[in-house]
């Protein structure tokens, strides 16, 4: 299986450096998902590692062979990898078993037991070889790009955004596809996406990318439950902030002394809680309460599956009272104007408090 190792890459768009010094290795067989936010530079990573564009500085190796360096760059065609964008790009004018053919040599085009081995491969039926692009859904377009992409038995495969012009459920679906075609092929993957939830669920590591560094890279877990700084906490998922201070491996806030996760901690922190960690239930004094205080439900959005509510828990001498939000079972769903009790579970995050400055009010 093929390594990818990038070293020291930088890279701009005319006096615009949008990568600085930027390094990464994705083992073969794996998976690493880059995520962050529109601009930060993932997407010109992905273009310089497949040879879109060139690098001002640094190294690509995709295996044992130097792809990119110093004074030299390989063509894009020689560097053995296949490529899906957001798009799919499949040509209208050729079948499926066209668009999947096209690129390789005129004998395997003809090749009907290879076509029916990929579309075996990414999930789909055979019966659709001789279809046109648009007599298939987004999902199965999708699919049928990720087959072409493969054709060529490619060392690395780059996706750049590949789900996100689908709607959730075929998302969803058409992701599991496209990793278990990935997984049966043995490929090694790049993955650029803007989507939490993709990254998490998807890659085997999370690189997080912020203004064209990486500020994070490990595995889905450990950057989910440990994250560098609030920022990058933020980027991974929602998060609630709360006022808190630090006493050392614990720290008080409105819901109680919490176990922090990391390092020690003292003085005035920002306390960042997941809404699955925020628990409620009857309110203190109740039987069966496990809360730390009691607070009133605001809002709740209801997803069937689940539901995200919204509760303000009591003003404190510090400020306005905080918000809080739990994420339930659809069917637990308390009610607006509920009293209940709320607590948390599990470590919390804590970093240095961030003083937010407001703009002055107009004194007319």
């Amino acid at each position: 299986m093929t390594r990818l190792v990038v070293t020291g890459v930088s890279a701009s768009y005319g006096s615009t450096q949008v990568l600085h010094d930027v390094g990464l290795t994705v083992e073969g067989g794996s998976t690493t998902a880059i995520l962050g936010a529109s601009g930060c530079g993932k997407t010109t990573l992905l273009r310089v590692v497949a040879g879109f564009h060139a690098a001002d500085a640094g190294e690509v190796r995709i295996g044992d062979r130097t792809v990119a360096g110093p004074g030299f760059a390989m063509p894009p065609e020689r560097r053995g990898i296949g490529y899906l964008s957001q798009e799919g790009n499949l040509f209208p004018h050729l079948t499926v078993a066209g668009n999947i053919g096209f690129g390789l040599p005129r004998a395997e085009r003809r090749d009907r037991a290879r076509t029916a081995e990929l579309l075996e491969l990414v999930g789909l039926p055979v019966a659709l070889a001789d279809r046109r692009p648009e007599q298939l859904s987004g999902g199965q377009q999708q699919r049928v790009a990720l087959a072409r992409a493969l054709a060529r038995r490619p060392e690395l495969v780059l996706l750049d955004e590949p789900f996100g012009s689908l709607d959730a459920g075929l998302r969803s679906t058409t992701r599991r596809a496209v990793a278990d075609a990935l997984s049966a092929a043995g490929a090694t993957v790049l993955l650029v996406t803007h989507d939490q939830d993709e990254a998490l669920s998807f890659a085997d590591q999370v690189a997080i990318m912020r203004d064209g560094r990486f500020v994070q890279v490990g595995a889905p877990k450990e950057v989910y439950s440990t994250p560098v700084d609030r920022a990058t906490a933020g980027v991974l998922g929602e998060l609630v902030i709360l006022p808190g201070h630090g006493d050392g491996d614990h720290v008080i806030t409105i819901l109680g002394r919490l176990p922090v996760a990391g390092a020690d901690v003292t003085g005035a922190v920002d306390v960042a809680v997941r809404p699955e960690q925020v628990l409620i239930g009857p309110a203190v004094g109740a039987v069966g309460s496990v809360g730390a205080v009691d607070a009133v439900v605001d809002a709740v959005d209801y997803f069937g599956h689940d539901a995200l509510v919204r509760i303000v828990l009591p003003a404190g001498p510090e400020g306005p009272a905080p918000v809080v939000f739990s994420r339930v079972v659809g069917d637990d769903a308390p009610t607006p104007g509920q009293l209940v009790g709320v607590s948390v579970r599990g470590p919390v995050q804590a970093f240095p408090h961030t003083v937010v400055l407001l703009a002055p009010t107009d004194p007319t």
